[in-house]
């Protein structure tokens, strides 16, 4: 529950430090004092919208601390403790904003985003503002006070969440579909083509292998010719260089004993023979290798001219077509990883599979809840001056889905017997829909699991009897709930078990305003004040006490 609030330089507040109880409390004071001040400045703790104009005029900052008591069961508890927050139970949220706008937020001393500041407060405080019931009107807004009610929003957010499954599932498929086509006809001219590659069958090193061949075949007869002129050069003609070398050697071999000198020539002319020798028995083998092979040619030919056409066809150089093969191997295998048509099919059908049966446990839900919120705002609005009239919540099923599940949900009400239930917006007045709004805050703060509950002026339009059962409804939630109640209502006003009231004047420094606790003969003044206006009477005074007395 909300324990303390500490306000420091904002709008037009200098300084103000309130501590507040369990039960019913109730805020009051003439118009335009500014009994809002309040709400406004806690909705700033817990994370609201800031900006420069919350400064008081002539101030460097506003300030705004509000101390909260944690039970150590409780979601807030939880989510300190996980965010590493806790301080024994205690929370004080902490915003400051400077002159320019600029804002800092704190949590039990820690400096975080103001973010964290809204998602705590979620856990805190409810606060329903003056205008709630303009917003009930939106079917959506309707929608989300069922699932309030029926405590079924994470269940929603995992409806949203397969809904956005599903839908993805649905768009692959649907990009399938449209680019089907021309993927298949990209798959068969890709395998056409890693076929006709893989049979060419071209390396880098394989082309220049292939060049070679074709040299040899091209020169076959050139080449035995030329291998047959060495060979009759070097060994088998007559005065052949073998035949000349030996003479040659046998000649020094003679005169080398007569003259050391010759002895390297010898020498070398026994290499050279050497040599000779070994390239005679080369050519000998090379010969034996060697033959007219036109048949050979004519295929290798064919072969070069088909690897030629192919490296034209697709603009590469012979050598590059291996690279080429592997790019259209890739980009085949990257087709086949996209899937084919019926698994994406699949994939979609699972994905609705799976949304349709969260969406229609989450409607088995609202069903049941729907029936139960309708009940309970009937018979509240029964003791709020609407006693023939009926509340119905009622769903319409749209089978097509939504990621807010398979209903549509819309609030209808009959204002007496006789009117058959129709839509907020074409039934109800603005006096009613407040009425009915806070018959709705009424229910759905019976079920909440905040422990601190604040009503903004939720009671404008109504009076007399009613303004009576709008006080007892908030004095009974009071004792579920902390209940807080910005009112200009004596009715309401004497129902509150702690009562503080907003005061406005000016001095020399500007308009301020102060807040004060009231007690006894104070608060029999302010609830004569608020029954007779500027008349305070005698007879007002008295009555105030007896609404007091009787509250």
């Amino acid at each position: 529950m909300l324990r303390a609030l500490s306000i420091r330089d904002f709008v037009i507040v200098p300084a103000l430090d309130l501590e507040f109880d369990h039960g019913f409390t109730v805020l009051t004071g003439e118009t335009g004092a500014g009994k809002s001040i309040l709400i406004e400045a806690l909705s700033l703790a817990l994370g609201a919208r800031s900006d420069a104009g919350v400064v008081r005029a002539g101030c460097e900052r506003a300030e705004i601390s509000a101390e909260f008591d944690i039970a150590v069961d409780s979601p807030a508890y939880a989510w300190l403790d996980e965010n590493q927050l806790q301080a024994d139970g205690a929370c004080v949220l902490r915003r400051v904003v400077d002159r320019a706008g600029k804002s800092r937020a704190f949590i039990n001393g820690s400096s975080v985003p103001v973010q964290q500041l809204k998602t705590l407060s979620e856990w805190l405080i409810d606060i329903h503002g003056q205008h709630a019931h303009q917003s009930l009107q939106k079917t959506s807004n309707q929608r989300d006070l069922l699932d309030a009610y029926a405590g079924v929003t994470p269940d929603v957010q995992s409806v949203r969440q397969g809904w956005n499954a599903w839908q993805q599932a649905e768009k692959l498929l649907a990009t399938w579909s449209t680019r089907a086509q021309s993927l298949n006809e990209e798959r068969a001219h890709l395998q056409d083509e890693v076929r006709e590659l893989k049979a060419l069958d071209v390396s880098p090193d394989g082309w220049a292998v292939l060049q070679v061949q074709h040299a040899r075949l091209a020169h076959a007869n050139a080449l035995l010719e030329g291998g047959a002129f060495a060979l009759d050069s070097l060994a088998d003609g007559e005065g052949s260089g073998l035949a000349r070398l030996e003479a040659a050697s046998q000649k020094l071999q003679e005169l080398v004993a007569f003259d050391p000198a010759l002895k390297d020539s010898l020498d070398l002319i026994t290499s050279a023979h050497i040599q000779v020798d070994e390239a005679v028995h080369a050519l000998r083998r090379y010969a034996l290798g060697v033959e007219s092979d036109d048949a050979g040619l004519k295929q290798l030919e064919a072969r070069l001219a088909a690897i030629m056409a192919a490296a034209r066809r697709y603009r590469v150089a012979p050598e590059a077509l291996g690279q080429r093969l592997h790019d259209s191997v890739t980009r085949l295998e990257a087709l086949s990883a996209l899937g084919s048509g019926e698994e994406l099919e699949a994939n979609a059908r699972t994905a609705e599979k799976a949304y349709r049966v969260m969406a229609e446990a989450l409607s088995a839900r609202r069903v049941k809840a729907a029936v139960q919120l309708g009940k309970a705002i009937t018979e509240t609005l029964a003791g709020l001056a609407m006693g023939n009239g009926e509340f119905v919540v009622q769903l319409t099923r749209v089978e097509a889905g939504s990621a807010s599940g398979l209903d549509e949900v819309e609030f209808l009400v009959s204002t007496h017997a006789a009117q058959v239930p129709a839509s907020l917006a074409r039934v109800a007045s603005g006096g009613e829909l407040s009425r009915i709004s806070l018959a709705i805050q009424a229910a759905l703060s019976a079920v909440a699991a905040v422990p601190t509950l604040i009503f903004d002026e939720v009671d404008s339009g109504i009076g007399g009897r009613v303004a009576e059962i709008v006080g007892r409804l908030l004095e009974e939630l009071g004792q579920r709930h902390q209940v807080m109640c910005v009112t200009h209502l004596p009715q309401v006003a004497s129902r509150g078990q702690h009562h503080f009231t907003v005061t406005k004047s000016e001095t020399a420094s500007g308009v301020t305003s102060a807040i004060a606790r009231l007690d006894g003969a104070q608060r029999i003044e302010e609830v004569a004040r608020m029954l007779g206006g500027l008349s305070i009477t005698a007879t007002t005074r008295r009555h105030a006490a007896e609404m007091l007395k009787s509250a």
